[in-house]
């Protein structure tokens, strides 16, 4: 049996003509039908109306200003910090090489970025990496070792021979990351930590390698961690810009 065509169909006629050519979508765009589409399927069209001019509140200014300048005084860089990315790049091909994998540790902010760093170590860079991110361990090693220790027991658990640990915490005090690295060294594994805030803080010099940030905002300094870190995944591949996959 032969089926209707689509253009002699009363129904789809019908339809058609109650779509309006155009529709509002926003302030400044339009939703477009095109007329000639067999599905008719909706495109973005930039609409003619501008943009407005949007004017900056001087106090906001002021303070993004300050905001900027004190990221770019925490992300300038000496010989020194290059030192420090260059041996973090060479811990971490050690840590291959000898059938390791490179583990990063945080809590909070300094967890996400732990949890990321882990995925593009590993997926871009392909250095074996992991993050102690999941909520079953934590809330398992907490409840059985107290939160002061809970990572410590996860490196003691998982860590092996060959492995190198990054620690990371704003303050530098955080009780179970220095736990952790005390850990670590007992089963020495290679250390990189990271930290910020007062010049003394604990974690500052318990690493092979360790970064400090001359900071007390928390942002600025996790920006930093972060940038500086990216900056060593960057160097192990040899190239800033490359595909996702």
């Amino acid at each position: 049996m032969r089926m209707p065509s689509e253009t002699g169909s009363p129904m789809l006629s019908e339809t058609r003509s109650r779509l309006p050519a155009t529709r509002k979508f926003g302030k400044y765009y339009t939703f477009a039908i095109p007329s000639n589409s067999r599905y008719h399927t909706p495109t973005l069209q930039p609409s003619r109306e501008p943009m407005p001019t949007e004017s900056v509140d001087p106090d906001h200014k002021a303070f993004l200003v300050d905001y900027m300048g004190r990221l770019h005084r925490a992300t300038a860089v000496d010989d020194a910090v290059f030192a420090q990315i260059s041996a973090t790049r060479a811990a971490w091909l050690r840590a291959r090489e000898q059938g390791g994998r490179v583990i990063f540790i945080g809590n909070g902010g300094s967890a996400g970025i732990a949890s990321h760093l882990a995925i593009d170590l590993a997926k871009n860079a392909s250095v074996p990496a992991l993050c102690f991110s999941d909520a079953s361990m934590m809330s398992c090693l907490a409840n059985d070792y107290g939160f002061e220790d809970w990572i410590a027991h996860a490196v003691r658990l998982s860590a092996r021979a060959g492995d190198c640990l990054v620690a990371i915490s704003s303050s530098g005090r955080s009780k179970n990351i220095i736990n952790a690295v005390a850990q670590a060294r007992t089963m020495k594994l290679g250390v990189i930590t990271l930290s910020g805030m007062n010049a003394e803080n604990p974690l500052r010099n318990l690493g092979d390698v360790n970064f400090w940030v001359d900071s007390r905002s928390y942002n600025i300094v996790e920006t930093t961690h972060q940038f500086w870190m990216m900056a060593a995944i960057d160097l192990v591949i040899g190239r800033a810009e490359y595909p996702a996959s």
